[in-house]
């Protein structure tokens, strides 16, 4: 049985990097890449025409930037079923970048100094329908998030009664979870970690979103750092 080819849309503003891009992606025989826009227009109108399963968007481009072009792709997308899910190239210095493209719906954050292996691995779980955080980021996130006053995180819940509610609210198990995805490990690496399968971590990691009323696994990453769960890692 032949496995389904993962359909991949480059754009960044480096042609250097575009190419070395598509070299990599292009060794692996579950990918291809059909296309490369050089700016965030090109980036959603290619988007649109192709259809990929993937766009690897860097976030700084000239003109439109690659967070407006992922939320135009996401919330623009004119064809029958679900847009092609988003893979961020980021760099240290783009924390800004990064919350507003998760605010734009992007489905995972890369540092563009990853490793090819880490590159094909993201691209694997993005396709897969996860979310693919490179844990220097997810740490990252948090300490940005967590260095924001409380007035600019409506709803969120206050350190004082985090750890309480989470251990109110999950099993041991899912505290397990919680902690590894905190630390920015995919479903995949979880399931190594623990002995479980994929499917049922995945099921977990939506139960944990679902019983602590969370969008995502950045702001579970949030929690469990405020609860004191992650300890000096």
């Amino acid at each position: 049985m032949t496995a389904a080819i993962t359909r991949v849309l480059l754009a960044d503003d480096q042609e250097m990097v575009r190419d070395a891009l598509r070299a990599v992606i292009d060794r692996r025989d579950d990918f291809t890449v059909v296309g490369a826009a050089a700016d965030g227009e090109q980036a959603v109108a290619l988007a649109y025409e192709l259809r990929p399963d993937v766009v690897v968007m860097d976030v700084r481009m000239p003109g439109m930037t690659g967070v407006e072009a992922t939320r135009n792709i996401r919330t623009g997308w004119p064809h029958p079923g679900p847009p092609p899910r988003i893979l961020v190239l980021t760099t240290f210095d783009l924390d800004d970048y990064v919350h507003a493209a998760l605010r734009a719906g992007a489905a995972g954050f890369l540092l563009k100094n990853s490793p090819p292996g880490q590159l094909a691995h993201a691209l694997r779980v993005v396709a897969d329908g996860e979310a693919m955080l490179a844990p220097s980021v997810t740490q990252r996130l948090i300490g940005a998030v967590t260095a924001l006053p409380a007035a600019l995180l409506p709803g969120a819940p206050r350190p004082s009664t985090d750890r309480e509610r989470l251990v109110d609210t999950l099993t041991a198990r899912e505290l397990e979870v919680l902690v590894l995805v905190a630390r920015g490990q995919s479903n995949r690496q979880i399931a190594d970690d623990l002995g479980l399968s994929q499917a049922t971590v995945k099921s977990r990691v939506n139960r944990i979103l679902t019983r602590l009323g969370l969008d995502n696994r950045v702001q579970a990453a949030l929690l469990a750092q405020e609860a004191g769960l992650l300890g000096d890692r």
